[in-house]
């Protein structure tokens, strides 16, 4: 399922549930936006991954830090935890996590299934852009550069797909809707 086909029109297969949609990528691609549409939309669980790092992550990043591996673990254990949880509740969810590098998403899918990584992809300029125009969130526009070094894309071997932040966040999530066949829930609103 390591597609990079983007269109809507073609269709991945229906996804088996439980299932924990892990909407991924650099700081400012949109993660936020697009996996509270997707969740409010499908009614699904929904946790902004940014709200399980340990303080003294957030403290770091904000003094323009880059995090390291060993920063990291804890704050991946917690979405794995996460991740979990919705699993053996037998519960579908929506969380964000940047997940940049295979032995994190492979961290957050310890299991080896369940776990569908939705990758939001987009150039530096297009990103740096975005972040230029963002206030009050704790990661600085300067550390983008590292977030770039680090990423490490979707291999073709693991679970999840590709899509461009080109369009609008309501776009996007409608494009990771239609290429799972997902329908809108009649209880889910969005945000």
């Amino acid at each position: 399922m390591g597609s990079s086909d983007t269109a809507p029109d073609t269709a991945s297969p229906p996804l088996a549930e439980p299932v924990v949609l892990v909407v991924m990528g650099v700081s400012g691609s949109g993660k936020s936006t697009v996996a509270a549409l997707l969740a409010g939309r499908l009614g699904w669980a929904f946790e902004e991954g940014d709200a399980l790092h340990p303080q003294s992550n957030i403290d770091k990043m904000a003094a323009g830090h880059p995090l390291t591996d060993e920063d990291r673990y804890p704050w991946l254990e917690r979405i794995a935890r996460w991740v979990d949880e919705r699993l053996d509740h037998g519960e579908n969810g929506v969380i964000t996590c940047s997940a940049l590098k295979r032995s994190y998403r492979s961290i957050i899918n310890h299991r080896g299934s369940g776990v569908v990584f939705v990758f939001l992809s987009g150039t530096p300029e297009t990103i740096s852009a975005r972040l230029a125009e963002r206030h009050g969130h704790f990661m600085p526009a300067s550390m983008l550069g590292s977030q770039f070094e680090t990423l490490e894309e979707l291999s073709p071997d693991e679970p999840g797909i590709r899509i461009d932040v080109g369009p609008a966040p309501g776009v996007i999530a409608q494009q990771i809707m239609d290429k799972f066949g997902l329908r809108p829930s009649g209880t889910g609103r969005e945000p």
